[in-house]
């Protein structure tokens, strides 16, 4: 019976229940070794219904370098299902588990994890244990947390127990509960359930600090002396250490075995016994005494701190002789090596050698951190300085991938010192670099990654050039430095020589330091054709290149070619299954939907972005694209949206970055919009002022900024905003940046010829696109001439302008244009009646454009890596909602609608 746990028996209790009624649900518990957590797994699997299905792993110490071991253990059992699933993640599950080809990116098994459970559960609901997953291997606690994230009606629960250490899975965004110690009067009632009795009750309540576990061991083997504190872990284990102490030294010598085995797998331990000087005959000691269970096959101890006691309780010869042991029965070669790695004192090549060709199959299955370990491993067995180098160099770089970033560092700075060649000097310099840009120590990344390509040049020249570009972007991310900028894209054009390949894309970067800083572009080659020449180049090299295009392209404001660009590596990547490419491109996308006045299809990209961004941990393109929602909720006018787009991953003081500069211009803009002209005035001019005064969004904010402070009463604070404006639309040498600086000096203009400036302007806004741009400079005509008295003219600019707003949903735009129409005559009143597709979420509307346009429900969830019957559940909630009934009047609403956006 469990005490004091009905808190967390209630929460499991609703997540059973979650999954009786066909919707999925997550709960994950922390807490320390033997609060209970296990028993609480145990009591949801003694809860469950009979027609409920379970799938159950657990993470051992021993197993987390064996990749996807610990998915392979829940996920066995259900395999069938495979044939199911969309090629591509069929494909991705089928490589992790050695059943066919491999896929690289570890995002794409855990969509493949989550379509196999929603296929499974379309038989039965299913429940998910896992245990101890801070042990698990990194390749199967990424796909489990992945699919976790995106579960929704496929009638799966997952139940996650974890200790909060090194390893613990990342649960932000998920249902958690943080296990504590059991109160004085719950621990009073477990040792009255034991049959403790005695003055010491009190004095093991206190010191074990109420945790079951402690209680329940420490009770059964009497008092324990120690002369200084120790930690609580560490008195289990010497508690654990007691009761193995007192079994026969033929059964320790059984336990040490089977402590080593990494699979519990009954028949391995039992044909390896032999070697050891014990057989099956010597378990008997060991069940009876109620350490061991055998269940299944498979030889269970009662506690993982207990297999941790008969492990590191025994002498070093005995651990070592049974790896020995394991390696020579066991089937699996990836656990052989690691055996034999583990049984070695000093340098053996022959094993290093068999470890590194372990590592490099791990990585071909998307296991990085389980690659990063074998080659580190690896290395330290290698007797040659320059093999353990080089297998360090790819332990780091594995590492990166894998997400361990600050290991990565460490361990590439560590080995620099020792790499002897320039190749190897170059790629730790790489790893130090990128470590450094995640960390946000943007100087010394810059300063690595500059090394690394100069380190580079001689040995591949071509990678030497794409490492230069990488510190291009670095320079980029930091406070305006023009020397650093300059210097950083002569250096990248000196690294491709003119009439190569390479030179349009060393001209690309010379055009956004000329964008960046407002120069002289004379004598460069024009910008468009040379990012159709770039684009070309880099799309030969493949889809990472081409997404540094894509940014140049961003940078560069030319938002229609980035789109382009965007769409072509999204769909590359869906159809590849590269589900981490995903977020930077959808997020880039976004910005410029945004921006081209695609609302709809700003919000579907920019949502999927944030989330796909946060499931794989790439909180830096999630940030991105909340700063492009937030900047489309202040175009809507609405508050909350915006400002909790607008919040997220800013970058904090002395950290200034290019979310936090746009997310600035969306606040401003949501003041100016809601006729908060003060507030809207202080929060602009911060971004002119911002240290990032070389970014796209400074510059893209002047107009804004230019009006607010002739709306406060501050024209003249606006003349050099207006200046630079100026020489950056000729910089740019687009249509659509002369009408915003023409609409600009009208508002600046005190006299009759702002009129001429204002209808210059609408000449040169594009019809086809921007239209919120447009809008806005079609109001403020309609403004002046409704002050000039022209009440016909302005009426006819104003409804014009209020049509447009209304159009794009930007509600308090239309306020203001039906305000000034009712101070000429009351015709202002006109309500405005949002498009049927506005009552839709993000990811309905997402969907319901992919049913219009004839994918099936199972196509649709492959795309957006979702179960078909989330699918369906969504579909299930648009019809109603724009009150149809089938696909095919889906497509005309959505078409029709589209048709009046765009």
């Amino acid at each position: 019976m469990l005490r004091g746990r009905q808190v967390e028996c209630a929460a499991i209790d609703a997540l059973l229940e979650q999954v009786r009624r066909g919707a999925s649900g997550v709960l994950l518990m922390r807490g320390e070794p033997g609060i209970g957590k296990t028993a609480l797994l145990e009591y949801a699997l003694g809860s469950v219904d009979e027609h409920v299905r379970v799938l159950q792993c657990a993470g051992y110490e021993s197993e987390s370098q064996v990749p996807f071991a610990g998915l392979h253990q829940a996920l066995r059992p259900v395999l069938d299902h495979l044939p199911a699933l969309a090629e591509p993640q069929r494909r991705a599950l089928s490589g992790a588990f050695g059943l066919g080809e491999a896929t690289p990116d570890r995002f794409m098994i855990g969509a493949a994890v989550l379509s196999l459970l929603a296929e499974a559960s379309e038989v039965s609901p299913l429940l998910v244990l896992i245990d101890d997953a801070h042990w698990l291997d990194r390749a199967s606690l990424d796909a489990w947390m992945f699919a976790a994230r995106r579960l929704g009606r496929e009638a799966v629960g997952v139940l996650i127990a974890t200790r909060d250490e090194p390893g613990a899975p990342d649960a932000s965004g998920l249902p958690q509960i943080t296990l504590a110690g059991l109160l004085p009067q719950d621990a009073a009632l477990l040792l009255d359930d034991l049959g403790f009795a005695g003055v010491a009750r009190t004095e093991l309540v206190a010191s074990t600090e109420g945790n079951p576990l402690a209680l329940r061991e420490l009770a059964a083997t009497g008092p324990m002396p120690y002369e200084a504190p120790i930690r609580l872990t560490d008195r289990l284990v010497q508690a654990f250490g007691r009761q193995i102490d007192a079994l026969p030294p033929s059964t320790r010598r059984f336990l040490t075995l089977a402590a080593a085995d990494d699979t519990g797998d009954l028949a391995t331990i039992y044909r390896a016994a032999p070697a050891v000087g014990t057989s099956l005959a010597d378990l008997t000691a060991a069940e009876s005494a109620g350490l061991v269970r055998v269940a299944h096959g498979a030889l269970v101890f009662r506690h993982p701190l207990l297999r941790s006691a008969a492990y590191h309780g025994a002498v070093l010869a005995d651990r070592l002789e049974s790896h020995r042991a394991l390696a020579t029965v066991t089937g699996n070669e990836y656990r052989r090596v690691w055996h034999l790695a583990a049984a070695t004192i000093g340098h053996d090549d022959a094993i290093a050698d068999a470890l590194e060709q372990a590592g490099r199959r791990a990585m071909a299955r998307g296991a990085h951190s389980a690659a990063s370990s074998a080659f580190r491993r690896a290395a330290e067995l290698s007797a040659e300085a320059s093999d353990a180098v080089r297998r360090m160099t790819d332990a780091a770089e594995a590492a990166v991938d894998a997400g361990r970033i600050e290991w990565a560092r460490v361990t590439a700075l560590q080995t620099l010192s020792t790499a002897g060649g320039p190749l190897h000097r170059a790629r730790l310099l790489e790893v130090a670099g990128r470590a450094e840009f995640a960390a946000r120590n943007l100087h010394e990344a810059y300063g690595h990654l500059l090394a690394a390509s100069d380190a580079m040049v001689a040995g591949d020249g071509e990678r030497a050039f794409w490492l230069g570009l990488t510190a291009v972007h670095t320079v980029w991310s930091m406070p305006t430095d023009p020397v650093k900028l300059v210097a950083a894209v002569d250096h990248l054009a000196s690294l491709a020589p003119e009439g190569t390949s390479l030179d349009a894309v060393a001209w690309l970067a010379k055009w956004t330091a000329v964008a960046a800083l407002v120069t002289d572009p004379r004598g460069y080659p024009e910008l468009d054709p040379l990012l159709l020449r770039a684009a070309s180049v880099a799309r030969e090299r493949g889809p990472e290149a081409l997404a540094e295009v894509m940014s140049f392209a961003t940078m560069l404001n030319r938002d229609r070619t980035s789109s382009e660009i965007a769409a072509e590596i999204i769909q590359d990547a869906r159809e590849r299954g590269a589900v981490a490419v995903l977020p930077s491109a959808l997020a880039q996308l976004s910005l410029s939907q945004v921006f081209l006045g695609r609302h709809r299809d700003a919000l579907i990209s920019g949502t999927e972005a944030v989330t796909l961004g946060r499931d794989t941990g790439q909180q830096l393109w999630a940030a991105y694209a909340s700063s492009a929602l937030a900047y489309l909720a202040a175009i809507e006018g609405d508050e909350t949206r915006c400002r909790a787009m607008a919040s997220t991953d800013a970058g904090s003081p002395g950290d200034e970055r290019a979310t936090g500069t746009q997310a600035g211009a969306a606040l401003g803009l949501l003041h100016l919009g809601l006729g908060r002209i003060a507030e809207a005035y202080e929060r602009l001019a911060a971004v002119q002022r911002a240290p990032t005064r070389h970014l796209s969004a400074v510059q893209r904010s002047v107009p804004d900024f230019i009006e607010a402070a002739v709306r406060i009463g501050r024209a003249d604070a606006a003349a050099e905003a207006l200046r630079r404006c100026e020489a950056w639309a000729t910089v740019m040498d687009e249509p659509w940046t002369d009408a915003l600086v023409l609409r600009c000096r009208a508002l600046l203009t005190t006299d009759e010829s702002a009129e001429d400036l204002y209808v210059q302007a609408l000449a040169r806004h594009p019809v086809d696109e921007r239209p919120f741009d447009r809008a806005r400079t079609t109001l403020l005509y309609g403004e002046w001439l409704r002050r000039a008295r022209r009440k016909t003219e302005a009426r006819e600019q104003l409804d014009v302008a209020r049509r447009l707003f209304d159009q794009l949903g930007a509600r308090p735009w239309v306020e203001r244009a039906s305000g000034e129409l009712a101070t000429i005559d009351g015709s202002g009143q006109q309500r405005s009646t949002p498009a049927e597709a506005s009552r839709l979420t993000p990811q309905e509307l997402q969907i319901a454009e992919l049913a219009a346009a004839g994918l099936s429900n199972r196509d649709i969830a492959a795309q957006l890596f979702l179960s078909p019957r989330t699918v369906e559940y969504h579909l299930y909630k648009v019809y109603p909602k724009l009150e149809i009934r089938s696909r095919a009047e889906l497509s005309k609403v959505l078409h029709y609608e589209t048709a009046l956006e765009r």
